[in-house]
């Protein structure tokens, strides 16, 4: 028997709903999980979800919050009820991710080497020479296979239209992808008839396509055995809000977990303290910002890296996964250029579009903006987790009054965009369901050669009601992603006779 109290009430809000057409009824893909979730009713949903929170503090899924008073580890919030996405959605966002991350890996090959497309004009010269993550040090270094940018992770919304658009990049040390994998497991426990009946495309390989990407990182080194590349997965240390991430995805691959003060620079080469001394490192993971990486060549107070270990990166003798200086293109002014990067590098037209954006440097953008605070998004070029932004339509007077300043003090450093609609998706809470703003965050791998696109990703929930901020550094937390696979053709009425 079902419980059609469950949806009673439900309203779209004039959003893009994830699960219900505009007609009322479930979209074709979400079909069978909405009939499952009124079959289960509210008190076995709320009892269902209450283990699942249970399940994850047990598992120590957590993550650190910085600037609070109170404790500063937490558990991801969790909400079992999925996000749908359906084949034929799903095929331009993989297409368009791998489209982008091979135009943003030779905007950033180029910038550090010929410089063709700033001297082309597409690209203004100043702003990446403004921009904080350049890193003048990288000039001239190529990495192995010409490859900058690994790993991405791209986060996009939908608007009203249904249509999805880029909202930013992540090319340094994208993180969230354990919460994905983490997800998945618990949905297969929590709702495992209805995630069987859905035919849901896998995520369980990723950890096996990461370790195959940095494999074949693994520099080529004249003298050396054809022995397995040893890989290392370089982390900051346990107070790091990615720490479990780091933890989880080094058991996954079987690689080490280490930090700075486990290796050192010996005749040339990074190596690591083992139990049967020091052993000769070829590839790492490094989930340390760029700065941090070496003392010597960068922040010469970091107690994070390793001392030389950026000489031996030049001299080709270890690989870095994701590449130092690639975060120049996670600037949020220089984001705008992408879709110019995809025309001049690859002559195609994108097939994601960029949020439409303003960008305060040009003296136009910046008069439109001041004059129109309260229905703009504002952020600051290199922030993140939702800090140094402004949401117009939600703020006061004073904030957006302080934003105009910061503003005019320093137009490089903001742009905006005009507040996106964000889609919604039925959530739980209170024993009912009630649609809350996503967004999502696909994960992409790339070899130089082929780029391996994640089904799915992390949709991350705005828990607050009306709230679009989704960071769960602000209170947002997550969804399993449900990519669903190609439909079968229906055979022919003759053959089914």
């Amino acid at each position: 028997m079902h419980d059609t109290t469950l949806f009673d009430g439900y309203d779209r809000g004039g959003f893009y709903d994830e699960m219900f057409s505009s007609e009322g009824g479930p979209r074709r893909g979400a079909e069978l999980l909405a009939a499952r979730l009124a079959q289960l009713g509210s008190t076995e949903l709320v009892r269902r979800q209450r283990t699942a929170e249970r399940a994850l503090l047990s598992a120590g899924i957590t993550f650190q919050v910085y600037g609070t008073g109170e404790g500063t580890e937490r558990v991801l919030p969790f909400d079992l009820v999925p996000r749908v996405i359906e084949p034929e959605d799903w095929s331009p966002i993989e297409r368009g991710l791998q489209q982008r991350i091979v135009a943003l890996n030779h905007f950033v090959g180029d910038i550090y080497g010929e410089q063709r497309i700033l001297k082309a004009g597409v690209v203004p010269t100043e702003l990446v020479a403004s921009a904080s993550s350049y890193l003048k040090p990288c000039h001239g270094v190529v990495p192995v296979k010409k490859v900058y940018t690994h790993i991405t992770g791209t986060d996009l919304v939908r608007d009203r239209d249904g249509q999805f658009y880029v909202l930013e990049d992540n090319l340094r040390c994208p993180s969230g992808v354990s919460y994905v994998l983490q997800n998945r497991q618990l949905m297969k426990r929590t709702l495992p008839h209805a995630f069987a009946a859905s035919r849901v495309r896998p995520v369980d390989g990723y950890a096996s396509q990461l370790l195959s990407l940095l494999r074949a990182m693994a520099p080529e080194i004249a003298g050396q055995t054809s022995k397995k590349p040893t890989i290392v997965l370089l982390t900051p240390g346990m107070h790091n809000s990615a720490y479990f991430e780091h933890a989880y995805l080094a058991q996954q691959m079987g690689i080490e977990l280490v930090e700075g003060r486990d290796l050192r620079v010996i005749d040339g080469r990074v190596a690591m303290r083992t139990t049967r001394g020091m052993e000769a490192i070829d590839v790492i993971y490094r989930r340390i910002d760029d700065t941090y990486l070496d003392p010597k060549t960068f922040h010469p107070g970091s107690q994070l890296g390793v001392p030389g270990l950026f000489d031996v990166y030049r001299n080709g003798k270890v690989a870095l996964v994701n590449a130092p200086g690639n975060g120049v293109a996670d600037d949020k002014v220089i984001y705008a250029y992408v879709p110019e990067m995809i025309r001049y590098y690859l002559g195609e037209d994108p097939i994601l579009p960029n949020v439409p954006t303003y960008l305060c440097f040009r003296d136009k953008d910046r008069q439109h903006v001041l004059q129109n605070l309260e229905t703009m998004v504002v952020k600051a070029a290199n922030e993140s987790g939702g800090y140094g932004m402004l949401v117009g339509p939600h703020a006061t007077a004073a904030e957006r009054a302080e934003f105009a300043t910061r503003i005019q003090a320093s137009p490089r450093n903001y742009v905006a965009q005009s507040m996106v609609a964000l889609s919604r998706v039925p959530t739980l809470v209170n024993g009912k369901l009630e649609g809350r703003h996503v967004d999502l965050r696909p994960y992409a791998l790339y070899d130089g050669e082929d780029v391996f696109v994640l089904p799915g990703g992390l949709t991350r929930v705005a828990l607050r009601r009306g709230s679009v901020v989704v960071n769960s550094s602000q209170g947002g937390g997550s969804k399993d992603t449900w990519v669903l696979q190609e439909r079968e053709p229906r055979e022919p009425l003759s053959e089914r006779r």
